[in-house]
């Protein structure tokens, strides 16, 4: 409960200004990465719809082999609810010298709301390597191995793990190439924007964004820059791994955002106390569908 020691100086004339709870915040991330979508049930769920192989060769008089097309995996996503509040005395506020409980604890909580859903969007990618984290494929977001549904398996990661540099962003669009669907029919998937920690943002730039190859003596070009591979590179404030990058993709039904309720605000009394009552609160899920919308690396 916010009371009138909370803020003792708010009582008195003399000071100057009040400092702590307003700054520039940054531009909204997760939107560069979800897809955002609204609900009005308790969960939404995806299914995989697993389609026909190659055809075969009929010999003279032998009948058509026949082929079928069956459910693969699935992929739910549980709506939860994010709140938080505050409690201001009836003293405080009618006491507050300089309006700073009044306009700025709505500022604040929205700020506050603001920058839960952000991390956890961000947390999704934060663990994209943590096999405590996983899909619908019973594997992390990120991985070496996850598995076809006919069998065999297929990777979103390098096979080594390594810090972005040339040769890892080139194999990882080697490898990207090399996609197939769950019938092992070639499927064309395009690098589309590289996402990044502050961290690494530098070298990044001296990697993508000259003519030629970077750090060596030789006369090369830019192989990368030449054949047009991640003009937009996105900076994430919210990512906690330093060397951790990301690859994200033309796939659809990857990345997703579920709003099940926009945020809200609500003031109430305490009858007995005469306290005011703030709260705020939002209900949403996020996480991933087809892992193919994402190519990683947790760095070396």
């Amino acid at each position: 409960m916010i009371t009138s020691s909370s803020f003792a100086k708010a009582l008195y004339p003399g000071v100057s200004s009040w400092f702590g709870m307003s700054y520039n915040d940054y531009e909204s991330e997760y939107t560069r990465l979800f897809e955002t979508l609204t609900s009005k049930r308790a969960y939404e769920e995806d299914v995989q719809a697993i389609g026909l192989g190659l055809a075969r060769k009929k010999p003279e008089g032998e009948s058509i082999e026949f082929d079928d097309m069956r459910q693969g995996f699935i992929t739910r996503y549980s709506h939860a609810v994010f709140a938080l509040g505050f409690t201001i005395t009836r003293e405080m506020v009618e006491d507050d010298q300089y309006g700073i409980i009044g306009p700025k604890k709505a500022d604040a909580l929205a700020r506050s709301m603001r920058y839960t859903k952000e991390l956890i969007a961000a947390n999704i990618l934060n663990r994209a390597f943590d096999s405590n984290y996983v899909g619908g494929d019973g594997k992390e977001l990120c991985a070496t191995d996850h598995p076809y549904f006919t069998g065999g398996t297929w990777q979103n990661e390098l096979t080594v793990a390594a810090d972005i540099s040339e040769a890892s962003l080139e194999q990882a669009v080697i490898d990207i190439a090399k996609w197939v669907d769950e019938r092992g029919l070639k499927i064309r998937v395009k690098p589309v924007t590289l996402h990044i920690p502050v961290d690494i943002m530098f070298d990044v730039e001296r990697l993508l964004r000259t003519p030629g190859r970077v750090g060596t003596a030789n006369v090369d070009i830019n192989a990368l820059d030449r054949m047009g591979y991640f003009k937009q590179v996105y900076v994430h404030q919210f990512f906690t791994d330093a060397d951790a990058w990301f690859i994200k993709t033309d796939v659809k039904d990857g990345l997703k955002f579920y709003q099940r309720r926009a945020l809200e605000f609500g003031i109430d009394n305490e009858f007995e106390t005469e306290a005011a009552k703030f709260k705020a609160t939002e209900r949403y899920s996020a996480g991933w569908t087809d892992p193919r919308v994402l190519y990683g690396s947790p760095g070396a």
